[in-house]
């Protein structure tokens, strides 16, 4: 799988520059003839007005745009502005031909490298497939910063990188990335990283008894996977690991209860808490950040196969507990179960899934943000900052004792449904009964799958949670 990004950020070296560049200002009074021609100047100001706040002037021999980006109050929305003004000037870059530019912040403000961000990552594109590719611009080369530290820039580059990666994942068909292939991109991202990676076949799930990964699994002719990934560097700060559980269901008829309709497109991107995790890891390896990580992915598909399993069958689990199930497109959940019951064995500072888990989080709060839920012992301050910081934002959903009701049954120690309210929550406090630790359970519904570009969020795999993740250890290893 191609993961190349073929634009990277460089710190300018010489102030011989004299190729294309943006001008950024958050006002129109630090524009001056110091950056501009006096006509081109007196053009800005004759036509700057709400709705109109980008210029571009054809010098020939350079392009020069000016981009005025307004001032808000809140930080984290003033950065996520830059991003999609990054966004909305990568397509004139393409049209060009502009090989290389640089980015000038008049305000000094710091803000060029996520201008730089989004320029990145709305050039995404998920092309492989097609018989004819378009070739016809040059694509951007390098995008040239002033004031920042290279390792600064390093870490917005394997940010960029990773973020790429989560995206082929997700855009990847079923027919090219089976719960077996998905392994065979993990080793890929060790292989360039430097984490450890170990995959435990079927015969080895079974020793285990993982009975949600392989009830889901019973219907598929490909056997599952679990993957487990460790970054643990010999100068880590950290006495326990943090642990990544991702889902992984790398296609999902509903099984039995098979989706109809609309309802099973983008369905091969049900692997998206899987694609976050898995390049999460691979982001923190490569920046060499001083934290012990473990990702942990159970692999499956699920398909209505011969011996698919059924509602009403009865399932033991990785920690004993018997799962009664009232619906088998409930799935998710009985493999993340097992997971996090496996993760258990070591002694976790604090455990995150990621999962595409519930229509029900996605009509709650659309594609602007993700759901999250934790238990007490779980302190999401620095994770909720981080969120800002992305711009990946979370809404924290209660876990009141009054849900475990809709969990109960009479034949088995809980179901895998609730009622037909509080859908997301129901399914959080499921997962709940298999851990006994800090955790976070982050339900990437809503936007992991984007039916339409959004900025520079790409249409289809957005890559949700990998900048998220990357984030926030960034700042636990400050």
């Amino acid at each position: 799988m191609n993961t190349i990004i073929k634009t990277r950020i460089e710190l300018l070296s010489s102030q011989d520059y004299n190729g294309s560049y943006v001008l950024l200002s958050d006002n129109i009074e630090s524009l001056s003839e110091n950056n501009l021609k006096k006509e081109e100047l007196k053009y800005i100001l004759d036509n700057y007005k709400e709705g109109n706040k980008l210029f571009h002037f054809n010098r020939y021999t350079q392009q020069i745009w000016v981009h005025i980006i307004d001032k808000k109050a809140v930080k984290h929305i003033i950065d996520e502005e830059y991003r999609k003004a990054g966004a909305i000037i990568q397509s004139q870059f393409s049209a060009l031909n502009i090989e290389n530019v640089l980015l000038i912040d008049l305000n000094n403000n710091n803000r060029s490298l996520l201008y730089a961000e989004g320029i990145i990552l709305s050039s995404y594109k998920f092309d492989k497939y097609k018989s004819k590719k378009d070739k016809s611009n040059i694509e951007l080369s390098k995008i040239y910063v002033k004031e920042f530290t290279e390792r600064e820039i390093e870490l917005m580059n394997i940010s960029n990188e990773a973020t790429f990666w989560s995206r082929n994942l997700l855009n990847e068909p079923q027919m090219a990335l089976d719960a077996q292939t998905i392994t065979e991109q993990f080793k890929l991202m060790s292989e360039d990283a430097g984490f450890d990676l170990v995959v435990l076949n079927k015969k080895k799930i079974e020793s285990l008894r993982m009975g949600g990964l392989l009830a889901v699994n019973k219907g598929s002719n490909i056997p599952p996977s679990f993957s487990i990934m460790e970054w643990k560097p010999e100068n880590a700060i950290n006495s326990k690991p943090y642990v990544f559980v991702g889902k992984g269901v790398v296609y999902d008829t509903g099984g039995v209860n098979i989706k109809t309709g609309d309802f099973m497109t983008n369905m091969h991107m049900d692997m998206g808490g899987a694609a976050a995790a898995s390049t999460a890891i691979f982001a923190i390896a490569k920046a060499k950040l001083p934290i012990h990580i473990i990702t942990l992915i159970p692999a499956t598909d699920n398909r209505p196969g011969q011996d698919a399993y059924t509602p009403g069958d009865i399932i033991i689990m990785h920690n004993g507990k018997s799962v009664e199930v009232l619906n088998t497109d409930a799935e998710g959940r009985l493999i993340l179960a097992d997971a996090l019951s496996y993760a258990q064995k070591y002694n976790p500072e604090m455990v995150i899934d990621l999962a595409t888990l519930t229509g029900a989080a996605a009509r709650a709060i659309g594609k602007y943000g993700i759901v999250a839920m934790r238990n007490e012992e779980a302190d999401i301050k620095q994770l909720n900052n981080s969120s800002e910081n992305v711009y990946e934002r979370l809404v924290e959903f209660p876990m009141w004792d009054e849900y475990d009701e809709l969990i109960k049954t009479d034949v088995a120690d809980i179901q895998n449904l609730g009622g037909a309210e509080g859908g997301a929550i129901t399914a959080g406090k499921f997962l709940q009964n298999f851990v006994d630790y800090p955790w976070v359970h982050l339900d990437i519904a809503g936007p992991a799958m984007l039916s339409a570009k959004d900025s520079y969020r790409t249409k289809g795999g957005s890559g949700v949670g990998t900048r998220l993740l990357f984030d926030f250890i960034k700042e636990v290893a400050k």
